[in-house]
């Protein structure tokens, strides 16, 4: 019997993914969870064979719980669950050592079959998201880069993320304008949604 953790924080959607895998006969949920910084715990208290994670997860986002729990419980394999089919996301998953990644609109009966895959040690990606993300290629942004990209997404100004990043402004300056170069993007604005879009980081409440 292959044991299931599910970390999804939309209660209807994590009951029925529940019942749904409890209706296969080697496949039992031993635990859910609504938040990121659940999974770790949950994980190292039960055991699971395979965590299902959502990626958009509240207080730790999927694949930074994913990559945590590879570091901590080698042995439970990572399905990413998500309805972002963002080429760049499937890139941050595989870089985290996440064994599967399908989207939530897939058949019902693919997550079942993927679940028993990844535990056999198989790696599942959507077909058609793998050759996308193939096509757009490597993410060009440093992680400074990124970091610096994030807190302008949130409505930071240049001296708010200066004094987070214990950064010169002018250093900032710098990395805005050459992150717009990288992307070819026309402003600010521009750069933070060619950057989401492609997946390399996701939007955070503000």
């Amino acid at each position: 019997m292959l044991k299931v953790l599910l970390a999804e924080d939309v209660h209807m959607v994590r009951g029925a993914l529940a019942a749904l895998l409890e209706l296969e006969h080697d496949l039992t949920v031993v635990a859910q969870v609504d938040t990121g910084d659940k999974i770790v715990p949950a994980a190292l208290e039960k055991r699971p064979d395979v965590a299902v994670i959502d990626i958009d997860m509240p207080k730790m986002d999927g694949l930074t719980a994913a990559g945590l729990l590879h570091k901590e419980l080698p042995s439970c394999r990572t399905l990413i669950l998500t309805g972002l089919g963002r080429p760049g996301t499937l890139r941050r998953a595989l870089s985290v050592s996440v064994s599967g990644f399908i989207l939530k609109d897939a058949p019902s009966d693919q997550l079942a079959t993927a679940i028993r895959a990844v535990a056999s040690g198989r790696r599942v990606v959507d077909p058609q998201l793998a050759l996308t993300a193939w096509d757009v290629g490597e993410n060009p942004l440093t992680s400074r880069e990124i970091e610096v990209l994030e807190m302008a997404a949130q409505g930071a100004e240049a001296p708010e993320i200066a004094a987070s990043l214990h950064l010169s402004v002018g250093t900032v300056r710098n990395h805005l304008t050459r992150i717009t170069t990288k992307l070819n993007a026309r402003n600010r604005v521009d750069a933070i949604r060619i950057a989401i879009e492609a997946g390399w980081f996701s939007p955070k409440p503000k």
